[in-house]
């Protein structure tokens, strides 16, 4: 997870998490499609990514030197971001989680997700390919210091 040289790692975090689970669709089958508990669900996942940051209302680009290391973090979020509301907004937030993942947008952002999450993970000197951590563990890292 990430280090807590960013100003803001707490919220980095969190953005970390949402976008590892997004990036990752073997995860989103063996957990989230089997109903896994300790992991949430798709909304969850996205809560988590826009929740305190507001990226759904405002670029990442506001955060480079809070939560993002620099621009292009910043701009890689923001892709991810609009991929994954553009289909939470067409399938609606209480959808089943089938529902994203046979959405015909929804490699793309993946994708987009997948890249954001590699960038994020490599500026903490983090294994981008090491399995999404439970909601329990990130909740115990956010809170020591």
């Amino acid at each position: 997870m990430p280090t807590n040289d960013m100003p803001w790692w707490r919220w980095r975090s969190n953005v970390r998490s949402a976008l590892h689970m997004l990036s990752d669709q073997e995860f989103q089958r063996e957990c989230w499609l089997a109903g896994h508990e300790g992991y949430g669900d798709v909304t969850d996942a996205v809560y988590r990514l826009v929740e305190d940051t507001w990226l759904d209302n405002w670029s990442a680009e506001k955060y480079v030197g809070t939560i993002f290391r620099d621009s292009q973090e910043a701009a890689l979020v923001d892709v991810a971001v609009l991929r994954v509301l553009r289909i939470m907004h067409e399938v609606g937030p209480d959808a089943a989680v089938a529902a994203y993942l046979d959405h015909p947008g929804w490699p793309e952002a993946v994708r987009a997700a997948r890249d954001a999450h590699v960038r994020l993970a490599t500026g903490d000197n983090d294994d981008p390919d090491s399995a999404p951590r439970t909601l329990e563990v990130l909740r115990i890292l956010t809170r020591s210091a």
